[in-house]
């Protein structure tokens, strides 16, 4: 019994080196920090919150432990196409904070199907040839999120100056921060941004993929076990120009091990976006596995629909918006209780 177990324990570490040590022969692993990555999970399952009130305010049940003390400074719901996103500011990081809520219409079963939508050509300057999802395009370039996401960032820098962001997000949000991440750097020239998401689906072709890399050398996709939607929208081998491609570096957080030596690593992928070590190598069949990310839950408290509920007071920070879209706002460096008292 005894030597089984120490064969147990040898086969274990050898899946251990063989995971995280065969990229390094490779190429120089990038720069992934497992402490950062958990904390911004946190930040975007906090996007999740139903309750408006407690989300501004920074008291919600999931606005604690490595999010602490986060001053919130934009939150933006688009109520006529289910999409919310915040801008803060973490003292602890100093940096400014994005994060952007996956689909929470329906059920994740129906709207999976949804991520069969055609290509559209991809209108940035200097990628010819690069195509993206048309829906997840339009989720953040056409809709309110954008200038409310633009203008909170721009007034936390003018607080609190030229400091980092990172951007994040999970599921349909990751999509949308990714081209958020994009966006700041193509057309509004910041150089330090982040991004770190969570269960994306791809979002575009391998030219594209190819155009994000340069611009996003270290931008990482976590992906969990057997996630249905890091899986689509398909990946067609035969169609390398035609077919939906993941940009790189994917960090594939699964288990190894033998019966009851099992052991969590996060693996780091290679830099093509397609890895077929990682979570390629393995069906993706789970809803349930695209729900909870390093062990934080990854979905609304009230799942079927685009609920909201909000505090009467919290309309006092409602700042003109168009049509179907709540913007709650305030001033950096002020508590909740110093505006509403300047109000």
């Amino acid at each position: 019994m005894e030597r089984r177990r120490w064969l147990q324990a040898a086969v274990l570490m050898c899946l251990l080196l063989l995971c995280s040590g065969r990229e390094l022969k490779d190429e120089p692993a990038p720069v992934y920090n497992s402490t950062l990555a958990k904390t911004l999970a946190e930040y975007t399952s906090a996007v999740y919150t139903t309750d408006l009130s407690q989300l501004f305010t920074w008291t919600c049940e999931k606005c604690n432990d490595l999010t602490q003390g986060f001053e919130m400074i934009e939150l933006i719901i688009d109520v006529q196409n289910c999409l919310e996103a915040y801008v803060g500011f973490a003292s602890d990081m100093n940096a400014i904070v994005v994060a952007f809520r996956g689909t929470q219409e329906n059920s994740i079963q129906n709207w999976i199907e949804d991520l069969f939508w055609k290509q559209l050509d991809f209108d940035y300057p200097g990628m010819a040839e690069a195509k993206v999802h048309s829906g997840f395009y339009s989720a953040y370039h056409n809709t309110t999120l954008r200038d409310g996401v633009i203008n909170g960032i721009q007034k936390t820098m003018e607080a609190y100056g030229n400091v980092p962001i990172m951007v994040t997000g999970h599921s349909m949000g990751a999509s949308m921060a990714s081209f958020c991440a994009l966006d700041l750097i193509v057309n509004y020239g910041l150089k330090d941004v982040t991004l770190l998401t969570f269960g994306q689906p791809r979002i575009g072709n391998a030219v594209f993929a190819s155009h994000f890399k340069k611009y996003l050398p270290n931008a990482i996709r976590v992906t969990n076990e057997h996630d249905i939607v890091p899986h689509l929208p398909p990946y067609y081998h035969y169609f390398p120009q035609k077919t939906y491609h993941h940009f790189p570096r994917e960090v594939w957080v699964h288990n190894v091990g033998l019966d009851s030596l099992v052991y969590p690593i996060e693996q780091i992928c290679d830099d093509s976006g397609e890895d077929p070590a990682c979570s390629r190598s393995v069906s993706g069949n789970s809803v349930q596995d695209h729900l909870h990310y390093l062990g934080i839950s990854m979905h609304s408290e009230s799942r079927g629909s685009c609920r909201i509920v909000t505090d009467g007071n919290m309309l006092r920070y409602k700042i003109g918006a168009p049509d179907g879209t709540i913007i709650l706002s305030k001033q950096p460096g002020l508590s909740v209780d110093q505006q509403l008292s300047a109000l």
